[in-house]
């Protein structure tokens, strides 16, 4: 059986953790460090870290205001890191209603709208528009579970960017995609390139 930490070195693992992945929940992180989340807790206020959904409340906003192609509200998912013209993070908790009844397995068309939409946004243009898309669901995913998007722009030529996206659940892939993204100038332009 593997030691406890000691305090000083669970604190700057907590950080790490946290840094790597800022909306880990006190459960994961309390597995992870293998000690009760009232500990994690505890440790999280010592070091004037927020819990899980203010850090991610924080981020999302931050994000949300960078983005200029899709509006509040029209992303899919909340979007968690935005550095326009080349990477993003959106994250978003399933539910039953995003499900099948009868498996509780949620529908691929959340998963790719979250995707989609993530691509999009990492567009500089006031239009951006999906041309085409090539994806590969991986497993399938059960309501409850919260999916992690990363996406960074791969590719440019003049008006049309090649965004890769990859979901994962814990680090788990379960969704691979590539989209081709249209800079547009005026609603009725042509996508080509």
């Amino acid at each position: 059986m593997k030691a406890k930490l000691r305090k000083s070195e669970r604190l700057k693992k907590l950080s790490k953790v946290i840094k790597e992945d800022p909306f880990i929940t006190d459960r994961e992180l309390a597995s992870i460090l293998r000690v009760s989340i009232q500990t994690v807790r505890l440790d999280r206020l010592e070091l004037g870290i927020p819990e899980s959904r203010e850090r991610t409340r924080r981020l999302a906003q931050e994000a949300t205001d960078k983005v200029k192609s899709v509006g509040t509200g029209e992303v899919i998912g909340e979007l968690i890191h935005v550095e326009l013209g080349q990477e993003g993070i959106s994250v978003m908790e399933t539910d039953k209603d995003m499900a099948f009844r009868r498996t509780s397995i949620v529908r691929g068309h959340h998963i790719f709208a979250q995707a989609n939409s993530l691509a999009v946004a990492l567009v500089d243009a006031e239009i951006a528009l999906t041309g085409t898309a090539t994806v590969k669901y991986l497993r399938p995913v059960k309501a409850g579970e919260r999916l992690v998007a990363r996406a960074k722009i791969t590719g440019r030529n003049n008006r049309k960017y090649v965004v890769e996206v990859i979901t994962k659940i814990n680090r788990e892939d379960v969704f691979i995609g590539e989209f081709i993204v249209f800079a547009v100038e005026r609603p009725g332009d042509s996508l080509d390139a």
